[in-house]
């Protein structure tokens, strides 16, 4: 008989699953994510007086990091589809913060410090959503984009408490402390939480596809198929503006606001605020997917924010304005991996979500990998950040327009209306207990 027993599970989702959102929630918040991209703005200028390095030659490392983790990200998702996320991030968290305390080592070699930030990624790429989200779409179906905000809510956890903590190390012990306080936190605090609260499930079962899956397999497609599906490079290629427009300004921040002539102090006190925003775009977005076409939702989004980055280098140097900027950022910086997910799982399935969601992640890591390499070389040429920040602000509003493209929906929770329905002819196939 035909049922819908899934949805009067709705509350027993999060009383069973509250310790993997915990788990991938600090994962995330001491991932190679956003610790680099946070925490690198304060190591600047510290090394870059100690060894005469310009801004755009130490921000270049973020781009050996993002060629690293599109070289592993796919094989940490491959990894977790097969072996499940725990054991993947367990390795992975011990490689990645003995990989961070490494750079306490540095003497001044600019080829080893970008050779430590690609074994970082390389080692390291268990760490990023990829490998904890999945954990999340095995155990949370009906209420998968609240999940999903709730756990990358951790990027938003790092900007907002990890970088304050580590700019106070780097002004009392030294920037060689503070490399080794990040290393540190991953092994102290990740792994613990890790091995004791990531356990792996089956897959939920009250998702369907709209097309006959074999009854053997999980409801999605394979690799193979995906990829050969115009919506998986849709979401690939709209991503990379996006990506480009959120990661130079997040690792360039500090520099962005002091260039405008934001005053020191006011850049101390308006900078944490990305974190709070992150979080708020991580929870907020995570909602309104479970309501709203995804597709729309990032548009929307990334517009606002689109037009509230323009405030970090135009007009008056005032805090508010600075403020405007940083939180139309963070907020696009929230949402960014909540949709990835949720896109991955709601157009491509759980079959292959891994492999599927970690080749998406190059994508990202192209775009967020560049960008902060060309913000520094844009000011150490120009002494400005204006013009290429109002090119990311472009190039955020161009991916929100190429999402809306993907259409309806493959794969539906099973008492949802997600996707646009007006525009959906096809009958829904029902949900068999």
């Amino acid at each position: 008989m035909q049922s819908t027993d899934a949805a009067l599970d709705r509350p027993g989702e999060f009383r069973r699953g509250w310790p993997v959102v915990l788990a991938c929630t600090v994962g995330i918040a001491l991932g190679l994510s956003p610790i680099p991209f946070y925490e690198i703005g304060l190591f600047a200028p510290a090394m870059s007086r100690e060894f005469g390095w310009g801004t755009g030659q130490i921000m270049a490392g973020v781009f050996f990091m993002m060629c690293g983790s599109m070289v592993a990200g796919p094989v940490a998702g491959l990894l977790a589809d097969r072996h499940g996320a725990r054991r993947v991030a367990l390795v992975s968290i011990v490689c990645f913060g003995a990989s961070v305390g490494m750079f306490s080592l540095q003497k001044g070699s600019l080829p080893l410090f970008y050779a430590n930030w690609f074994v970082m990624a390389v080692t390291g790429a268990g760490t990023l959503p990829i490998t904890w989200t999945r954990s999340i779409n095995e155990h949370f179906d009906l209420k998968k984009g609240l999940a999903l905000g709730l756990a990358l809510a951790g990027t938003g956890l790092s900007g907002l408490l990890i970088k304050p903590i580590t700019g106070a190390v780097i002004g009392t012990q030294g920037w060689r402390a503070g490399w080794l306080v990040l290393g540190s936190l991953p092994l102290l605090v990740s792994f613990p939480l890790a091995a004791l609260c990531l356990r792996r499930r089956p897959a939920a079962q009250n998702v369907v596809p709209r097309s006959h899956a074999a009854p053997d397999v999980a409801a999605g497609l394979s690799f193979g198929e995906a990829i050969r599906d115009g919506r998986f490079w849709l979401v690939g290629v709209g991503i990379v503006p996006v990506a480009f427009a959120i990661g130079g300004p997040i690792a360039n921040l500090e520099g962005i606001l002091r260039s405008h002539g934001v005053a020191r102090g006011t850049i101390g006190h308006v900078v944490p605020f990305i974190g709070a925003a992150v979080i708020v775009g991580r929870l907020g977005g995570g909602w309104l997917l479970d309501r709203v076409w995804a597709p729309a939702v990032g548009f929307g989004l990334f517009t606002l924010s689109s037009a509230a980055s323009w405030t970090l280098v135009s007009g008056p140097p005032t805090a508010a304005a600075a403020l405007v900027g940083i939180v139309g950022l963070g907020l696009a910086a929230g949402l960014e991996f909540d949709l990835m997910s949720f896109l991955t799982a709601r157009y491509f399935g759980a079959r292959s979500y891994g492999a599927i969601y970690g080749t998406l992640y190059a994508f990202f890591g192209l775009g967020s990998g560049i960008s902060p390499l060309v913000y520094g070389r844009a000011f150490d040429r120009t002494g400005s950040f204006a013009a290429v920040v109002g090119g990311g602000a472009a190039a955020m509003l161009l991916g929100g327009v190429l999402l809306l493209g993907l259409g309806r929906y493959r794969f539906h929770a099973a008492d949802s209306s997600l996707g646009p329905r007006a525009a959906d002819p096809l009958p829904r196939e029902p949900v068999v207990s």
